[in-house]
């Protein structure tokens, strides 16, 4: 399998599949294709698998792409505005994604719902207490609004972030919560009472433009009933 990524501000994914190879995305999330390619919709993996995912912002049933000859071609796009970012997960190696960040994947990952076990985090972060867990082996592309910044923390680095900037993290990352002090601060300053703190050793990457806060920007532009 290889692939091609093409634009700036909304990027689509070109996937080129060789005879026998496939990939799978969440229902819908196929653009256009190209060659004898076989569609294959189901759960995949068997219902509680499928309500899992669909807790953690996926569809219920996936829909699986097989190439049946050399070179064809898949084309996917984003739902928002962003960069779409891929990995070639290795044996084991997973990562923990914001909801609905899964665009597409190999069918060798394994994309199932990730739980957070620390009360703060779940009430206070920003995307609550379901979250995405992937898991290689294979190729897995993430579709993220706005564009992504990487840090790589070291041992004893801590980082406070506004939680939904919060895109995806390796599993070696500690996510908690803590309040932002000061009475005029959690009034005044914009940022809510609480921020994620990000610590441990490993990889984080950070999203300039939460879907909600997009979301919230465009709300006072659109019509609303009249009473």
């Amino acid at each position: 399998m290889r692939y091609e990524l093409h634009g700036t501000v909304m990027q689509t994914l070109d996937v080129y599949l060789d005879q026998g190879e496939a990939v799978y995305t969440e229902a819908g999330g196929m653009a256009w294709m190209k060659g004898n390619i076989e569609m294959k919709t189901n759960t995949k993996g068997g219902l509680l698998k499928g309500l899992g995912r669909k807790l953690a912002g996926e569809s219920l049933f996936m829909t699986t792409y097989v190439s049946h000859q050399p070179g064809a071609l898949i084309v996917f796009a984003p739902e928002a505005p962003g960069k779409v970012v891929g990995f070639q997960l290795a044996a084991g190696q997973s990562l923990i994604c914001q909801k609905d960040a899964f665009m597409c994947a190999e069918s060798s990952v394994k994309l199932e719902m990730h739980f957070r076990k620390k009360l703060g985090a779940g009430f206070f972060g920003g995307e609550g207490f379901i979250l995405e867990k992937i898991t290689g082996p294979g190729y897995v592309f993430l579709e993220i609004p706005g564009e992504i910044r990487e840090y790589t923390l070291q041992p004893g680095e801590m980082m406070l972030v506004d939680p939904g900037h919060i895109a995806f993290f390796e599993t070696s990352i500690d996510y908690n919560i803590t309040r932002v002090k000061g009475i005029s601060n959690m009034l005044f300053s914009g940022e809510g009472l609480f921020l994620a703190n990000i610590s441990g050793s490993g990889k984080i990457w950070l999203q300039s433009m939460p879907l909600s806060n997009l979301a919230h920007k465009l709300a006072k532009y659109l019509p609303t009933p009249s009473s």
